[in-house]
């Protein structure tokens, strides 16, 4: 079996080896995943000498089966669904409306919590590396492309340390590049690749935010809810 990221910012690390043609670009922007996919991020836009923000997306979980996406949703009504999970456990509109209602207060929530009053960064015609700690559906990921795409990037770039092999391939039909380190099959789940996957929390999310707005008034969350 392959090795096991020892957690996600050493996967950052890793995952920013690979993307070094990037690095000391002016044009280039690290976007992050919250919460798992900022500490990788981090690590990501250090490496890089770039700046670093967030686009906020929050996972539909089947009610059953909370870690099973059967959808996403972004800030300015973005909604992505897994129609192959809704099919399959034949999950009702009703039910997604609901989640949907549920995971939109808690984006808003952490809206408020990581992006306060900052002013949006400006995407159009830059690079946008979009990080996240792994692929398991893809669905909060597409969500993500769907609220970039509406502010015109000049390229977007898709960076996992981790991803199912279809998923990562079928990423490649929707952005200019996807990178990621490892593509094992079977995937299992991403926190079987790493020996470190404790929640992320809002006070460390806050914590690597201030840390790379330090001294820019021209960052912030991408995605926050006006």
């Amino acid at each position: 079996m392959e090795a096991r990221f020892r957690d996600r910012r050493e996967a950052g690390q890793r995952l920013a080896a690979k993307l070094s043609t990037y690095a000391d670009r002016s044009d280039v922007l690290v976007i992050g995943l919250p919460r798992g996919g900022v500490p990788v991020a981090a690590e990501v836009a250090k490496a890089l000498h770039v700046p670093m923000d967030i686009c906020l997306v929050r996972k539909l979980g089947v009610p059953s089966h909370k870690e099973l996406a059967m959808g996403a949703i972004a800030s300015g009504g973005v909604r992505v669904l897994n129609y192959d999970v809704l099919s399959w456990l034949k999950i009702s509109s009703k039910t997604i409306d609901e989640v949907a209602a549920r995971e939109l207060r808690e984006l808003q929530r952490r809206d408020r919590a990581y992006r306060g009053d900052r002013p949006p960064p400006e995407v159009r015609d830059r690079t946008v590396i979009l990080v996240d700690d792994g692929l398991a559906t893809g669905s909060t990921m597409r969500a993500a492309i769907g609220v970039l795409k509406e502010q015109h990037p000049q390229r977007i770039v898709v960076a996992v340390p981790v991803a199912a092999p279809d998923i990562c391939q079928e990423m490649r039909g929707i952005v200019d590049e996807v990178v990621c380190v490892k593509t094992p099959d079977p995937l299992y789940a991403i926190g079987f690749w790493y020996e470190n996957f404790a929640q992320t929390t809002d006070a460390e999310v806050c914590e690597l935010l201030q840390q790379h707005f330090a001294g820019s008034s021209s960052t912030s969350a991408i995605g926050g809810s006006r």
